[in-house]
């Protein structure tokens, strides 16, 4: 129950509704018998800067940031961490006791440690990562520190995937549109494919980034960071041609301490925030 002594977190992004964070962290505080509360917040384009500045005059510990503002926060924070500042995005927003807001970003961690959990090196690798948002970010700073030597970064719209490569500056990286066409192209000769688009997630789960006349090459693996559904459309296909096929749902998981702690202190239960996630795309 809610009360007045409730210490309140939440998560910022547009739509929210399909977000099992609420159900994981909820979990977490109750494993630890904490007072706190997660909530989600439908944010609008043009109301962050008000969303944020109301966080902390409600008192608020800290938020989740998810599509798409993970970027778009960052101008209304007052520090980034090293991490956060190298990808360009925030995932996770500390508000400390004076009301001091710090930017986190623990998804290039997770993205890495998920797919060596799941059997992929991706050092000395080639990799096809399609989005150009704030995971596609993550990702690629990843990739990059973990030595893949070669990576072809797609998006819809050219102008935000050229931007991306700028501001890492880095000659493994190009950019290049998204269609079925150059997605077959692009993933010719390569390792990994990492689907960083909000493609397939819940409502639209009959969409998919790759083509549907199209057979997924078995010596391909396909890492899809969304997890609700915990088995897209894209990861049927994969599976279904025989080739290595990572879920996004361990991620959280797999993410610095700072992500899952949102500020308490405590030891994270992965254990209970485990079984809650797997309930809930159940």
């Amino acid at each position: 129950m809610i009360d007045g002594r409730t210490q309140l977190v939440g998560t910022l992004g547009w739509p929210v509704e399909q977000s099992l964070s609420p159900i994981m962290h909820n979990a977490a505080f109750s494993a630890l018998l904490l007072d706190w509360s997660y909530v989600p917040f439908p944010l609008r384009s043009g109301q962050i800067e008000d969303t944020i500045s109301g966080l902390v005059a409600l008192g608020f510990r800290g938020a989740n940031v998810t599509i798409p503002y993970k970027e778009a926060v960052i101008p209304f924070l007052h520090r980034l961490s090293p991490e956060a500042r190298g990808i360009g995005a925030v995932n996770t927003i500390v508000i400390e006791k004076d009301g001091i807001l710090v930017g986190h970003n623990t998804d290039s961690s997770g993205i890495i440690t998920t797919l060596q959990h799941g059997g992929f090196d991706p050092k000395e690798r080639s990799a096809v990562v399609c989005g150009a948002g704030g995971a596609a970010r993550a990702a690629v700073h990843g990739l990059l520190a973990a030595g893949t030597k070669r990576i072809a970064l797609l998006n819809r719209t050219l102008a935000r995937a050229e931007k991306l490569i700028c501001a890492f500056v880095d000659e493994r990286l190009k950019a290049g549109r998204l269609s079925p066409e150059t997605l077959m192209e692009a993933t010719g000769d390569a390792d990994l494919l990492i689907n960083a688009t909000s493609v397939g997630m819940r409502p639209h789960v009959d969409e998919s980034i790759w083509p549907s006349d199209a057979l997924i090459p078995a010596r391909l693996t396909v890492f899809d960071l969304m997890y609700n559904p915990v088995e897209t459309l894209l990861l049927k296909r994969t599976r279904s041609g025989g080739a290595r096929a990572i879920s996004g749902l361990e991620t959280p998981f797999n993410r610095e301490p700072q992500h899952s702690r949102s500020g308490t202190g405590e030891n994270v239960p992965i254990g209970a925030m485990r079984t809650s996630l797997k309930e809930g795309v159940s």
